[in-house]
């Protein structure tokens, strides 16, 4: 006879889904968090992009119970992401966690999350706050908005948290370093879009989500810290290719309208501008090109990987 009474629902079962590329020390930090988190415990999946440098063993050493599914082929962010959501669905998960092995999770974040999403049926998404993990009390997002350009913009970013963002609350976003997914919205939206490879692809899928009936929540009681962005934090050229050509895929996708289109055309029309003939940004020049190149690839229609040019380290 279970002992849990008739009238409480069953835990919801989670799966939580953890990309690792020569990451060891940070994946296995990750899952020390999550051992530690409350009821629910949940699933864990990391997939593995043919790593060298001793992760699998040590995750298989430590962690015997967490499944290890190795990638055949590098698929960025939002293809890799795909393997594990597909698995985590056919493992029975009812929510799938997104997480990135530079996350360290609070004890009792899923439970937060969880919660938040309460008795909402039409919560599609929820979000922890996010903190930077060298400056643990500084917000790095408190959930997500778009700009009049429908820029991604981090609520709350570098701010200290005084507990402006003390209540749940609906956002049009949520970052993609720590982001639980529930399965009904995945079977009726579908899985994130792998042309974008890397960047934007989180806030896209939300979009879409939104777009139909779809609730994206943000729970300031679950808290993480994330290693991946400082304050100071300065993108790589690579990063500057996928902002652009993701962002204007995303306005094309989802039809932006003219004024949207007219904004981000001339928040990139100044960035290439500055950074061809102000002397102060000569050092910006390897960021100009990565622009330029995003914007052609963008209009040649050109999806996926960054495509490999003399000096240019695809992830």
């Amino acid at each position: 006879m279970s002992s849990q009474p008739a009238d409480r629902p069953e835990p919801a079962h989670v799966v939580a889904v953890i990309l690792n590329t020569n990451r060891r020390g940070d994946t296995l930090a990750c899952l020390e968090a999550l051992a530690r988190s409350q009821t629910p415990r949940p699933g864990i999946l990391v997939l593995d992009n043919a790593s060298t440098d001793g992760s699998v063993e040590a995750i298989r050493a430590k962690y015997p119970d967490v499944e290890i599914h190795p990638l055949s082929q590098n698929l960025g962010y939002a293809g890799n992401n795909n393997v594990g959501i597909r698995r985590a669905l056919v493992m029975g998960a009812d929510w799938v966690l997104l997480l990135n092995e530079d996350v360290v999770v609070d004890a009792d974040a899923l439970c937060a999350m969880l919660e938040a999403a309460g008795g909402r049926a039409n919560a599609g998404f929820v979000g922890p706050m996010v903190y930077h993990y060298d400056e643990p009390e500084i917000i790095q997002s408190a959930g997500g908005r778009l700009g009049p350009g429908w820029q991604g913009i981090h609520v709350g970013q570098n701010m200290v948290d005084r507990g402006e963002f003390a209540s749940p609350r609906s956002v049009q976003w949520v970052s993609g370093c720590a982001l639980l997914a529930r399965r009904e919205m995945i079977e009726s939206v579908g899985v994130l879009d792998e042309r974008f490879f890397y960047y934007w692809e989180e806030t896209e899928w939300c979009l879409r989500a939104r777009r139909l009936g779809w609730d994206v929540l943000f729970a300031p009681g679950a808290r993480v810290w994330h290693k991946g962005v400082q304050r100071d934090y300065q993108p790589s050229p690579n990063v500057t290719y996928y902002w652009a050509r993701n962002w204007l895929m995303m306005l094309a996708k989802h039809r932006a309208p003219a004024l949207v289109w007219l904004v981000a055309i001339t928040v990139l029309g100044r960035s290439l501008l500055s950074w061809s003939v102000r002397p102060r940004w000569r050092s910006r020049r390897s960021h100009r090109d990565a622009l330029w190149q995003g914007v052609v690839d963008f209009l040649r229609g050109r999806v996926g990987i960054r495509p490999a040019s003399p000096g240019v380290l695809n992830p």
